[in-house]
Protein backbone atom coordinates (compact mmCIF):
# COMPACT_ATOMS: atom_id res chain seq x y z
CA UNK A 1 0.00 0.00 0.00
CA UNK A 2 6.43 4.81 1.72
CA UNK A 3 5.51 7.94 0.50
CA UNK A 4 6.73 10.53 -1.87
CA UNK A 5 6.97 13.69 -2.29
CA UNK A 6 4.54 15.92 -4.68
CA UNK A 7 4.97 19.47 -5.60
CA UNK A 8 2.10 21.55 -7.74
CA UNK A 9 0.91 24.14 -9.53
CA UNK A 10 4.01 26.38 -10.88
CA UNK A 11 1.55 29.39 -11.02
CA UNK A 12 0.57 29.34 -7.33
CA UNK A 13 2.17 29.70 -3.78
CA UNK A 14 5.40 31.68 -4.12
CA UNK A 15 5.65 33.76 -0.81
CA UNK A 16 4.99 37.85 -1.38
CA UNK A 17 8.62 38.55 -1.02
CA UNK A 18 10.32 35.40 -1.99
CA UNK A 19 12.60 36.78 -3.98
CA UNK A 20 16.47 36.53 -2.59
CA UNK A 21 17.54 38.43 -0.01
CA UNK A 22 20.36 41.40 -1.22
CA UNK A 23 22.96 43.46 0.41
CA UNK A 24 24.87 46.41 -0.70
CA UNK A 25 28.65 46.81 -0.02
CA UNK A 26 28.14 49.35 2.80
CA UNK A 27 26.76 46.96 4.56
CA UNK A 28 28.68 43.67 3.81
CA UNK A 29 29.07 41.69 7.06
CA UNK A 30 32.36 41.64 9.03
CA UNK A 31 33.79 38.41 10.12
CA UNK A 32 32.60 39.17 13.31
CA UNK A 33 28.87 39.48 12.78
CA UNK A 34 26.43 37.65 14.13
CA UNK A 35 24.53 35.94 11.06
CA UNK A 36 20.99 37.22 11.25
CA UNK A 37 18.32 35.06 12.56
CA UNK A 38 16.00 33.70 10.16
CA UNK A 39 12.47 34.56 10.59
CA UNK A 40 9.49 32.77 8.93
CA UNK A 41 5.98 34.73 7.87
CA UNK A 42 3.74 33.14 10.57
CA UNK A 43 0.51 34.06 7.86
CA UNK A 44 2.36 31.20 6.31
CA UNK A 45 1.77 28.75 8.56
CA UNK A 46 -2.27 29.19 8.24
CA UNK A 47 -2.05 26.71 5.57
CA UNK A 48 -1.06 23.90 7.84
CA UNK A 49 -1.92 22.62 11.04
CA UNK A 50 -0.41 20.49 14.28
CA UNK A 51 -1.49 16.66 14.75
CA UNK A 52 -4.43 15.68 16.97
CA UNK A 53 -4.08 12.77 19.47
CA UNK A 54 -6.82 10.40 17.69
CA UNK A 55 -8.17 10.97 14.03
CA UNK A 56 -11.82 10.03 14.62
CA UNK A 57 -13.77 9.27 11.35
CA UNK A 58 -17.40 8.99 10.33
CA UNK A 59 -19.01 5.71 11.16
CA UNK A 60 -16.45 4.24 13.39
CA UNK A 61 -15.93 5.92 16.60
CA UNK A 62 -12.65 5.07 18.50
CA UNK A 63 -13.08 2.75 21.47
CA UNK A 64 -10.43 1.11 23.55
CA UNK A 65 -12.09 -1.87 22.51
CA UNK A 66 -11.38 -1.23 18.97
CA UNK A 67 -8.18 -0.36 19.31
CA UNK A 68 -6.90 -3.30 21.19
CA UNK A 69 -8.60 -5.64 19.20
CA UNK A 70 -7.36 -3.85 15.65
CA UNK A 71 -3.86 -4.12 17.07
CA UNK A 72 -4.20 -8.08 17.52
CA UNK A 73 -5.34 -8.03 13.58
CA UNK A 74 -2.83 -5.96 12.13
CA UNK A 75 -0.05 -7.99 13.16
CA UNK A 76 -1.57 -11.56 13.05
CA UNK A 77 -0.46 -13.23 9.91
CA UNK A 78 -3.65 -15.68 10.13
CA UNK A 79 -5.32 -13.17 8.26
CA UNK A 80 -3.74 -14.19 5.33
CA UNK A 81 -3.97 -17.51 3.26
CA UNK A 82 -0.26 -18.92 4.42
CA UNK A 83 -0.28 -17.37 7.93
CA UNK A 84 2.68 -15.24 6.24
CA UNK A 85 1.59 -11.81 5.93
CA UNK A 86 0.06 -9.48 7.83
CA UNK A 87 -0.70 -5.74 7.87
CA UNK A 88 2.98 -5.11 9.96
CA UNK A 89 5.02 -7.22 7.14
CA UNK A 90 4.21 -4.05 4.38
CA UNK A 91 3.45 -1.52 7.02
CA UNK A 92 5.76 -2.10 10.09
CA UNK A 93 5.34 0.41 12.26
CA UNK A 94 8.93 0.27 14.05
CA UNK A 95 10.06 1.45 10.17
CA UNK A 96 7.68 4.55 10.45
CA UNK A 97 5.33 2.51 8.83
CA UNK A 98 6.84 1.23 5.58
CA UNK A 99 9.00 -1.49 4.65
CA UNK A 100 11.48 0.26 2.60
CA UNK A 101 10.88 -1.76 -0.44
CA UNK A 102 10.34 -0.40 -3.91
CA UNK A 103 7.53 -2.88 -3.53
CA UNK A 104 6.42 -4.90 -1.09
CA UNK A 105 5.89 -8.97 -1.46
CA UNK A 106 3.13 -10.99 -0.47
CA UNK A 107 1.53 -14.42 -0.88
CA UNK A 108 4.15 -16.47 -2.45
CA UNK A 109 6.32 -13.62 -2.63
CA UNK A 110 4.45 -12.17 -5.58
CA UNK A 111 4.80 -8.08 -5.98
CA UNK A 112 2.40 -5.39 -6.79
CA UNK A 113 3.55 -2.04 -9.03
CA UNK A 114 3.03 0.22 -6.30
CA UNK A 115 5.02 1.25 -3.29
CA UNK A 116 3.49 0.69 0.26
CA UNK A 117 2.76 4.13 1.91
CA UNK A 118 3.15 4.60 5.50
CA UNK A 119 -0.16 3.84 7.91
CA UNK A 120 1.79 6.68 10.16
CA UNK A 121 -1.28 9.85 10.48
CA UNK A 122 -3.08 8.04 7.01
CA UNK A 123 -6.34 7.95 9.06
CA UNK A 124 -6.68 11.81 8.43
CA UNK A 125 -6.17 11.66 4.60
CA UNK A 126 -8.90 12.46 2.31
CA UNK A 127 -7.85 8.80 0.37
CA UNK A 128 -6.64 6.17 0.89
CA UNK A 129 -4.35 4.12 -1.48
CA UNK A 130 -2.21 5.84 -4.75
CA UNK A 131 -5.49 5.92 -6.50
CA UNK A 132 -8.12 6.98 -3.83
CA UNK A 133 -9.80 3.74 -4.33
CA UNK A 134 -10.76 3.65 -0.89
CA UNK A 135 -12.30 6.56 1.29
CA UNK A 136 -11.09 5.67 4.98
CA UNK A 137 -8.76 3.57 6.44
CA UNK A 138 -11.97 1.49 7.73
CA UNK A 139 -12.56 0.23 4.04
CA UNK A 140 -8.63 0.13 3.06
CA UNK A 141 -7.85 -2.28 5.61
CA UNK A 142 -9.89 -5.32 4.40
CA UNK A 143 -8.73 -5.22 0.71
CA UNK A 144 -5.20 -6.81 1.10
CA UNK A 145 -7.01 -9.35 3.30
CA UNK A 146 -8.39 -11.02 -0.10
CA UNK A 147 -6.03 -9.59 -2.56
CA UNK A 148 -4.68 -12.25 -4.25
CA UNK A 149 -1.27 -11.05 -4.77
CA UNK A 150 -1.42 -9.69 -0.91
CA UNK A 151 -2.64 -11.41 2.00
CA UNK A 152 -4.60 -13.94 -0.50
CA UNK A 153 -7.97 -15.12 1.55
CA UNK A 154 -9.45 -16.92 -0.66
CA UNK A 155 -13.26 -14.73 0.61
CA UNK A 156 -15.03 -13.32 3.60
CA UNK A 157 -16.28 -16.68 4.79
CA UNK A 158 -12.25 -17.86 5.15
CA UNK A 159 -11.51 -15.08 7.09
CA UNK A 160 -14.70 -15.25 9.57
CA UNK A 161 -13.47 -19.14 10.03
CA UNK A 162 -10.51 -18.05 11.08
CA UNK A 163 -11.24 -15.86 13.69
CA UNK A 164 -14.46 -17.70 15.19
CA UNK A 165 -12.00 -21.05 15.94
CA UNK A 166 -10.38 -18.85 18.14
CA UNK A 167 -12.23 -17.98 21.52
CA UNK A 168 -10.38 -14.64 22.27
CA UNK A 169 -11.31 -13.50 19.48
CA UNK A 170 -14.67 -14.04 19.65
CA UNK A 171 -15.13 -12.44 22.65
CA UNK A 172 -13.15 -9.40 21.94
CA UNK A 173 -14.97 -8.66 18.79
CA UNK A 174 -18.31 -9.11 21.33
CA UNK A 175 -16.67 -6.56 23.31
CA UNK A 176 -15.50 -4.59 20.41
CA UNK A 177 -18.75 -4.31 18.32
CA UNK A 178 -21.47 -5.08 21.42
CA UNK A 179 -24.32 -3.43 18.88
CA UNK A 180 -24.24 -6.76 16.58
CA UNK A 181 -24.87 -9.43 18.54
CA UNK A 182 -26.08 -11.39 15.75
CA UNK A 183 -22.73 -11.44 14.19
CA UNK A 184 -19.83 -9.37 15.67
CA UNK A 185 -17.36 -11.22 13.82
CA UNK A 186 -17.41 -10.23 9.72
CA UNK A 187 -14.60 -8.17 7.48
CA UNK A 188 -16.29 -5.12 7.90
CA UNK A 189 -15.83 -5.49 11.63
CA UNK A 190 -12.45 -6.45 10.82
CA UNK A 191 -11.57 -2.94 8.97
CA UNK A 192 -13.29 -0.83 11.40
CA UNK A 193 -11.43 -2.28 13.99
CA UNK A 194 -8.14 -2.04 12.16
CA UNK A 195 -8.96 1.45 11.17
CA UNK A 196 -9.61 2.24 14.96
CA UNK A 197 -6.27 1.24 15.34
CA UNK A 198 -4.38 2.95 12.89
CA UNK A 199 -6.55 6.03 14.05
CA UNK A 200 -3.87 6.36 16.86
CA UNK A 201 -1.28 6.54 15.13
CA UNK A 202 0.12 9.79 14.76
CA UNK A 203 3.60 11.00 15.57
CA UNK A 204 4.10 14.79 16.68
CA UNK A 205 7.42 16.53 15.53
CA UNK A 206 9.57 19.59 16.25
CA UNK A 207 7.13 20.71 13.21
CA UNK A 208 3.91 20.64 15.12
CA UNK A 209 5.93 22.42 18.58
CA UNK A 210 6.83 25.36 15.97
CA UNK A 211 3.01 25.76 14.31
CA UNK A 212 1.98 25.82 18.60
CA UNK A 213 4.06 29.16 18.43
CA UNK A 214 7.60 27.50 19.96
CA UNK A 215 9.71 29.08 17.14
CA UNK A 216 12.68 27.25 18.98
CA UNK A 217 11.54 24.52 17.66
CA UNK A 218 13.04 24.54 14.38
CA UNK A 219 16.85 25.86 13.52
CA UNK A 220 17.46 28.58 11.42
CA UNK A 221 18.55 26.00 8.23
CA UNK A 222 14.95 24.43 9.20
CA UNK A 223 13.28 27.71 8.97
CA UNK A 224 15.00 28.84 5.96
CA UNK A 225 13.44 25.36 4.22
CA UNK A 226 10.20 26.36 5.16
CA UNK A 227 10.64 29.52 3.65
CA UNK A 228 11.75 28.15 0.27
CA UNK A 229 9.40 25.86 0.79
CA UNK A 230 6.91 28.60 0.38
CA UNK A 231 8.53 30.21 -2.44
CA UNK A 232 8.93 27.59 -4.64
CA UNK A 233 5.14 26.56 -4.08
CA UNK A 234 5.51 23.02 -2.58
CA UNK A 235 2.37 24.50 -0.19
CA UNK A 236 0.14 24.42 -3.38
CA UNK A 237 0.17 20.71 -2.59
CA UNK A 238 1.97 19.73 0.06
CA UNK A 239 -0.30 21.24 2.76
CA UNK A 240 -2.77 20.94 5.72
CA UNK A 241 -2.07 19.12 8.96
CA UNK A 242 -0.43 16.20 7.31
CA UNK A 243 1.52 18.61 4.68
CA UNK A 244 -0.13 16.02 1.62
CA UNK A 245 -3.01 13.69 1.74
CA UNK A 246 -5.39 16.24 0.88
CA UNK A 247 -5.71 16.11 -2.56
CA UNK A 248 -5.11 14.61 -6.06
CA UNK A 249 -2.48 15.66 -8.82
CA UNK A 250 -0.95 14.87 -12.16
CA UNK A 251 2.39 13.81 -12.58
CA UNK A 252 4.54 15.54 -14.87
CA UNK A 253 2.06 18.54 -14.34
CA UNK A 254 4.65 21.23 -15.57
CA UNK A 255 7.11 18.81 -17.79
CA UNK A 256 6.44 15.54 -18.51
CA UNK A 257 7.71 12.90 -16.33
CA UNK A 258 10.49 11.70 -17.69
CA UNK A 259 10.79 7.54 -18.99
CA UNK A 260 7.60 5.74 -19.77
CA UNK A 261 4.72 6.01 -16.91
CA UNK A 262 2.59 2.68 -17.11
CA UNK A 263 0.60 3.06 -14.29
CA UNK A 264 -2.25 5.30 -15.09
CA UNK A 265 -3.44 6.12 -11.54
CA UNK A 266 -6.55 6.89 -10.43
CA UNK A 267 -7.83 6.31 -13.94
CA UNK A 268 -7.53 2.83 -13.25
CA UNK A 269 -10.38 3.69 -10.64
CA UNK A 270 -12.44 6.16 -12.74
CA UNK A 271 -11.65 4.97 -16.30
CA UNK A 272 -12.04 8.77 -16.79
CA UNK A 273 -9.58 10.53 -18.89
CA UNK A 274 -9.12 13.73 -16.74
CA UNK A 275 -7.70 11.29 -14.19
CA UNK A 276 -4.82 10.32 -16.35
CA UNK A 277 -1.55 10.28 -14.38
CA UNK A 278 -3.67 11.28 -10.96
CA UNK A 279 -2.07 10.45 -8.15
CA UNK A 280 -2.95 11.37 -4.15
CA UNK A 281 -0.24 13.82 -3.15
CA UNK A 282 1.26 11.98 0.02
CA UNK A 283 1.83 13.46 3.16
CA UNK A 284 5.69 14.75 4.02
CA UNK A 285 5.09 14.08 7.64
CA UNK A 286 8.20 11.18 8.59
CA UNK A 287 9.15 11.52 4.44
CA UNK A 288 12.89 10.81 5.56
CA UNK A 289 12.26 7.66 6.73
CA UNK A 290 9.71 6.45 4.57
CA UNK A 291 11.87 5.96 0.98
CA UNK A 292 11.76 4.84 -1.15
CA UNK A 293 9.70 7.58 -2.91
CA UNK A 294 7.26 7.74 -6.02
CA UNK A 295 4.01 5.17 -6.26
CA UNK A 296 6.19 3.08 -8.15
CA UNK A 297 9.61 3.47 -5.42
CA UNK A 298 11.58 4.39 -7.91
CA UNK A 299 13.68 7.14 -6.41
CA UNK A 300 16.00 6.19 -3.34
CA UNK A 301 17.17 9.51 -2.59
CA UNK A 302 14.97 12.23 -0.63
CA UNK A 303 17.26 14.90 -2.52
CA UNK A 304 16.81 13.47 -5.69
CA UNK A 305 12.90 13.36 -5.94
CA UNK A 306 13.08 16.97 -4.33
CA UNK A 307 15.04 18.44 -7.55
CA UNK A 308 12.65 16.53 -9.71
CA UNK A 309 9.21 17.49 -8.34
CA UNK A 310 10.55 20.98 -8.28
CA UNK A 311 11.48 20.37 -12.16
CA UNK A 312 8.60 18.52 -13.13
CA UNK A 313 6.23 19.19 -10.84
CA UNK A 314 6.61 22.93 -10.22
CA UNK A 315 8.72 23.69 -14.03
CA UNK A 316 11.51 25.14 -11.44
CA UNK A 317 15.42 24.35 -11.62
CA UNK A 318 16.78 24.51 -8.11
CA UNK A 319 19.82 24.15 -6.72
CA UNK A 320 22.01 22.24 -4.53
CA UNK A 321 21.79 24.78 -1.49
CA UNK A 322 17.77 24.66 -2.24
CA UNK A 323 17.57 21.01 -1.94
CA UNK A 324 19.71 21.17 1.54
CA UNK A 325 17.60 23.53 3.53
CA UNK A 326 14.35 21.92 1.99
CA UNK A 327 15.31 18.31 2.90
CA UNK A 328 16.69 19.75 6.59
CA UNK A 329 12.33 21.61 6.68
CA UNK A 330 11.11 18.10 5.86
CA UNK A 331 13.15 16.56 8.27
CA UNK A 332 11.66 18.21 11.13
CA UNK A 333 8.54 16.73 10.27
CA UNK A 334 10.31 13.32 11.47
CA UNK A 335 7.61 12.30 14.77
CA UNK A 336 8.04 10.42 17.31
CA UNK A 337 6.53 6.50 16.82
CA UNK A 338 3.67 5.54 19.43
CA UNK A 339 5.47 3.35 22.23
CA UNK A 340 2.25 1.40 22.78
CA UNK A 341 1.47 0.70 19.66
CA UNK A 342 4.70 -0.67 18.42
CA UNK A 343 4.83 -3.19 20.94
CA UNK A 344 3.98 -6.28 19.72
CA UNK A 345 1.03 -7.89 20.94
CA UNK A 346 0.44 -11.57 22.59
CA UNK A 347 -1.99 -13.42 19.99
CA UNK A 348 -4.20 -15.53 20.60
CA UNK A 349 -3.05 -19.54 20.06
CA UNK A 350 -5.04 -20.71 17.34
CA UNK A 351 -7.03 -24.22 18.05
CA UNK A 352 -7.37 -27.47 16.00
CA UNK A 353 -10.48 -25.91 14.14
CA UNK A 354 -8.28 -22.67 12.68
CA UNK A 355 -7.60 -23.62 9.10
CA UNK A 356 -4.20 -24.56 8.39
CA UNK A 357 -1.49 -22.34 6.74
CA UNK A 358 -1.89 -22.72 2.30
CA UNK A 359 0.66 -22.02 0.59
CA UNK A 360 -0.96 -22.86 -2.74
Amino acid sequence: MGASLWACDKDKGAAPGGGAATTTANAAPTASAKPKPVTVDTAQLNAFGALVDKMEGPGNTVTPEKVELGKMLYFDARLSKNHDVSCNSCHDLEKYGVDGKKVSEGHKKQTGTRNSPTVYNAAGHFAQFWDGRAATVEEQATKPITNPVEMAMPDEKRVVATLKSIPQYEAAFKKAFPEDKAAPISLANVGKAIGAFERTLVTPSRWDKFIGGDQAALTDEEKAGFNKFIEVGCQTCHQGRYVGGTMYQKLGLAKPWPGEVKDQGRFEVTKQDVDKLMFKVPSLRNVEKTGPYMHDGSIDSLEEITKMMAKYQLGKDISDADVKVLVAFMKSMTGELPKDAIKKPELPPSTPKTPKPDPS
